[in-house]
């Protein structure tokens, strides 16, 4: 005689919670500047049989306990491995340069590292969104800002990054008319952060923003029809 199955009501699966509790694993909680000049390998697809660098900014440790490397690409700070476009950059690994050695994952020494940070510095968990980190640029990171809507463009060096407690990031840049002292530095209030301002910014190497600030010809042509949306 077979058993008899008792009633149960259908299951319903929250799916959007689901998927933000996935993606807050993925939030930052720790940064570390690279200072041993470690770079991101990298190709695009006109090119497929070249291998490009850039330098690595710094390293992040995410909620899941993952640490990424970081560059700042575009329009933001950016996991190195999420970088998936053929067009303007497809992610093949980390190298350092004093070795030659490619690498597909970060080194367990940054791991080691800012496990150990995070753990001394354990803030508590707040509702409202607060700053938990700041560290400064060393690679000559420049912001192409844009003021408001229709008003002229601006580049800006910047001078660190912000992380809150949401995992994201945001570049400090000067507001050069409130500057007091020289060099400007982390902490000056001249300093701001983009997005409270700016409600577009592009991010640029240091030889790329001079290439812009003198002119070049085909760098202002890859910017306009970076920045500038197409005519319909």
């Amino acid at each position: 005689m077979g058993a008899t199955l008792s009633p149960r009501s259908a299951q319903v699966i929250d799916l959007e919670t689901a998927r933000q509790r996935h993606e807050a694993q993925k939030s930052l909680v720790r940064l570390s500047p690279e200072l041993d000049g470690l770079e991101m390998v990298y190709q695009l697809d006109a090119d497929p049989d070249s291998y490009y660098s850039m330098p690595v900014l710094a390293w992040g440790l995410r909620e899941d306990g993952q640490v990424v490397g970081l560059i700042p690409w575009m329009e933001k700070l950016t996991p190195c491995h999420l970088l998936n476009d053929r067009e303007q950059g497809c992610f093949i690994g980390y190298r350092d340069p004093e070795t030659d050695e490619i690498f597909s994952d970060p080194p367990d020494h940054k791991w080691h590292e800012l496990s150990a940070s995070a753990e001394y510095f354990d803030y508590e968990a707040s509702r409202e969104l607060t700053l938990i980190q700041q560290i400064p640029d060393h690679q000559g990171t420049h912001a192409l800002c844009m003021e408001a809507h229709h008003q002229p463009w601006q580049m800006k060096l910047v001078y660190g990054w912000n992380l809150y407690s949401d995992g994201s990031t945001d570049a400090l840049v000067a507001d050069e008319n409130k500057a007091t002292m020289i060099p400007i530095l982390l902490k000056d209030t001249c300093l701001y952060s983009t997005r409270s301002r700016h409600p577009k910014v592009y991010f640029f190497q240091r030889h790329i923003a001079n290439q812009i600030l003198e002119e070049d010809p085909d760098t202002l042509e890859s910017l306009a029809l970076m920045v500038v949306p197409p005519a319909h």
